[in-house]
């Protein structure tokens, strides 16, 4: 171990081009990978051996920030993951240190590896990528709008929620055309983050992106947006401790969020500064009704649902509307029993459908219950969590993806014919 210690202490021996020429000629593997770890190597020996070299030689170079473009370039399309990898890491690292003077050849390529890595074929390579260059604002601008739509969550996501490219006209038209359910909550997360945006991502009322939009104190968020996001939140409680939470609350907003919270929660309301005399007496009068409410017998969320399901059906007033607010306030027992119901199936098949983690069979029902196909990619994003290439969108925006030949394969697989 002594002996290591010493020759680590070692500087490392310069080496001449003719001693390059003479370990490639040799062949010595061992040899070659050192040389092409090297930032002292000369380019052209880099290139060779990014084009000739072993498996670990083409992994040193990716990882070599003295690489030459063109190697870099070439190693952009190497066969082995590791090496493409390697490449991703540095070369989001290199971009903000590109000279001034360099080549307009050597922009290009460096361009050309930026691209190529970005359409890789295994989103492990474009998500290191994606966040080795998340926050540079010296990226090509369709560099970072490709990584941003992609349908990946460990490579769209670093990019929406951090890229300085990407504009409120940008990131509206993504949330307005989004077709996984973590891209809006990425968005929500940004810092800081413009008015328009935030009505844009309340407006799809997703739970979670909200959620995260109103815990994002950097987040601005006009009255009109949070009062649309409080007529919603009584049913959605995963919204109730965030809006509880935000430091602009109008003294009206902080009396309606107070109709519908817990009275642990409207002690957290009661106890911030500044409330007028009005205020203060409404959460007090609150918080005296929540401690006097009759504590009702626990009942079978699925009777519950069952019988939810069946007022509105009588009602009626069981549609679209009606299923999409289940599905956005995680009411899953009530989504079944309103698919069951429309659909005329065993709730029991809802169920298995539901739980298959296939997104075909899924609106396959949604279309047998005569909903929209905007219920249908809600079901599959919000109840069942699928994510990224799992997802069926729309065609066209609006129209079922399959046809009715199509469904009803998919639905005789589970039993429900005709």
């Amino acid at each position: 171990m002594a002996l290591d210690r010493r020759k680590n202490d070692i500087a490392p021996v310069v080496l001449s081009q003719a001693d390059m020429l003479r370990i490639l000629e040799e062949r010595d593997n061992a040899a070659r990978e050192d040389l092409a770890a090297r930032d002292d190597a000369a380019p052209e020996v880099l290139f060779f051996l990014a084009t000739e070299g072993s498996l670990k030689a083409r992994r040193a170079i990716a990882r070599n920030a003295a690489a030459p473009a063109h190697a870099n370039r070439l190693l952009a399309d190497d066969s082995d993951e590791e090496v493409r990898a390697d490449l991703a890491r540095k070369i989001g690292r290199l971009l903000p240190d590109l000279p001034e003077d360099a080549s307009e050849k050597m922009r290009v390529l460096t361009i050309e590896t930026l691209e190529r890595l970005a359409q890789d074929q295994l989103p492990r390579v474009r998500a290191i990528l994606a966040e080795e260059i998340k926050a540079l604002d010296c990226v090509p601008k369709k560099i970072v709008d490709m990584l941003a739509r992609d349908i990946e969550e460990e490579v769209a996501a670093p990019i929406l929620e951090y890229s300085p490219l990407l504009s409120d006209a940008d990131l509206i038209e993504i949330i307005t055309t989004a077709q996984a359910h973590f891209t809006l909550k990425a968005i929500a997360q940004r810092k800081p983050l413009g008015a328009n945006v935030s009505a844009a991502i309340a407006e799809a009322l997703d739970v979670p992106a909200v959620a995260a939009l109103l815990v994002n104190s950097s987040a601005q968020i006009r009255e009109q947006t949070l009062e649309k996001i409080i007529e919603h939140g009584a049913r959605i409680t995963a919204w109730h401790l965030p809006l509880v939470m935000r430091n602009d609350l109008s003294q009206r907003a902080i009396r309606r969020i107070a109709g519908f919270v817990s009275a642990a929660l409207i002690d957290k309301l009661a106890g911030r500064n500044g409330l007028d005399q009005k205020t203060r007496s409404e959460l007090a009068k609150r918080v005296r009704l929540r401690i006097d409410e009759p504590v009702e017998e626990a009942r079978d969320p699925g009777e519950q649902a069952s019988a939810d399901v069946a007022l509105l059906h009588r009602e009626g007033r069981l549609d679209d509307a009606a299923v999409e607010r289940a599905v956005e306030s995680g009411k899953r027992e009530f989504v079944i029993a309103a698919l069951a119901l429309l659909a005329r199936a065993p709730a029991d098949t809802v169920r298995r459908i539901v739980q298959s983690g296939t997104a075909k069979p899924a609106v396959a029902l949604v279309w047998r219950a005569r909903l929209s196909m905007r219920v249908a990619f809600k079901v599959q994003s919000l109840v069942m969590r699928l994510k990224g290439g799992e997802l069926l969108p729309a065609r066209d925006g609006v129209d079922f993806p399959l046809s009715e030949d199509e469904m009803r394969w998919h639905l005789a697989y589970f039993g429900l014919e005709g």
